[in-house]
């Protein structure tokens, strides 16, 4: 087991229900101003049950969605059968199956708060490699009460922009949002530009 996935597994088809009853322009409000316009290509790294790539997908963008948990990967082709949606089984803080290609969008939603910080700071040169000249990097923190059985880790929003600043990054914008859904949980969402 990669332990960043800790308790996914087992909760998989619990999560694939829940996490599709929310739409993509609810779970990210605000953010469709700073998507770039289609067709572009985007990597959605840890993708879960591929609700953001599915909506990727629909605009006509080519989505790599990386997930790698078993039953949330095969749980989300077939929830969103695609074809411009190319799953592939790998994770940080390597992601050896992209390496050497860019993205003209890098999605990191909810993922970059399962790595202590020593894994965010080895991963961020790797993330930053990935997105193009001029390309856009979302990142999403999750705070607040963790699930049990998980492995999260309360990120600082002053560590995650110096990360990304000294990987070359500017930021775009900065907020926080009150999750809708889970009581005392919020969100960090930052958007960063390749300089």
């Amino acid at each position: 087991m990669i332990e960043s996935t800790r308790g996914y597994e087992q909760e998989a088809p619990e999560l694939l229900q829940r996490y599709e009853r929310t739409p993509f322009e609810q779970a990210h409000p605000g953010a469709l101003d700073l998507i770039p316009p289609p067709r572009i290509s985007v990597l959605d790294i840890g993708a879960g049950t591929g609700r953001d790539a599915a909506w990727f997908a629909t605009r006509g963008d080519d989505v790599t969605a990386i997930e790698p948990t078993r039953a949330m990967r095969e749980g989300a082709i077939k929830l969103h059968p695609a074809p411009n949606i190319t799953w592939i089984d790998d994770h940080l803080p390597d992601l050896v199956s992209v390496r050497g290609r860019t993205f003209v969008l890098v999605w990191v939603s909810a993922v970059w708060m399962h790595f202590d910080e020593a894994e965010r700071a080895r991963m961020m040169p790797i993330v930053a490699a990935l997105v193009a000249p001029h390309g856009t990097l979302m990142m999403s923190l999750r705070h607040g009460p963790i699930p049990p059985g998980r492995r999260m880790f309360d990120v600082s929003p002053e560590e995650t922009k110096a990360l990304a600043h000294a990987a070359g990054f500017e930021c775009k914008r900065a907020d926080a949002l009150e999750s809708a859904f889970a009581p005392g949980v919020f969100w960090d969402r930052f958007w960063f530009v390749r300089q």
